[in-house]
């Protein structure tokens, strides 16, 4: 079974993760939809909040599992089988800084990286930019599902009724 890891924050999961991510249920039997629990870093959502998005958000795709990491990548890919990252290129700057871990992991685990170019409709988007739309109370209809638009806004309803 090819099995192969979309890592990310996934704060909050957009098109164009889900683009990738369905992009490559196409090309392997298994996609593990990965999302990093970065205790040094305080995102907008919980992890389970993330899990929970993409869960929804990639409920389609019958070969898709939603998991939770910390640590390296690599262990995470090793202990659950795992010889191929996908990661999405959006830019050549994204590239320049991909390029350096990828062959990071590779050299401490031999885990491959393959590379998929974003989908041009999708080449701007990130989840910062989607958050930062969301906060101001713009439109992200086009850039995110109806399900995580809605968390979005209760999040930010949340914090300013804090």
């Amino acid at each position: 079974m090819r099995r192969v890891v979309c890592p990310g924050s996934f704060d909050p999961v957009t098109f164009g993760h889900i683009d990738i991510i369905g992009r490559a249920a196409k090309q392997y039997d298994e996609v593990v939809a990965a999302v990093l629990n970065n205790v040094n870093k305080r995102g907008l959502f919980t992890v389970p909040e993330k899990l929970d998005m993409l869960r929804q958000t990639t409920a389609e795709f019958d070969n898709v599992r939603v998991r939770e990491f910390d640590g390296l990548l690599v262990d995470f890919c090793r202990v659950n089988g795992i010889e191929t990252i996908v990661r999405s290129l959006r830019s050549v700057s994204d590239f320049d800084y991909e390029l350096q871990i990828a062959q990071m992991n590779y050299r401490l685990s031999g885990v491959e990286t393959v590379f998929m170019t974003a989908n041009p409709r999708y080449s701007f988007l990130s989840s910062s930019l989607v958050r930062e739309i969301a906060q101001h109370g713009g439109d992200v209809s086009s850039l995110v599902t109806p399900y995580v638009e809605d968390r979005l806004r209760e999040k930010f309803d949340e914090r300013r009724d804090a």
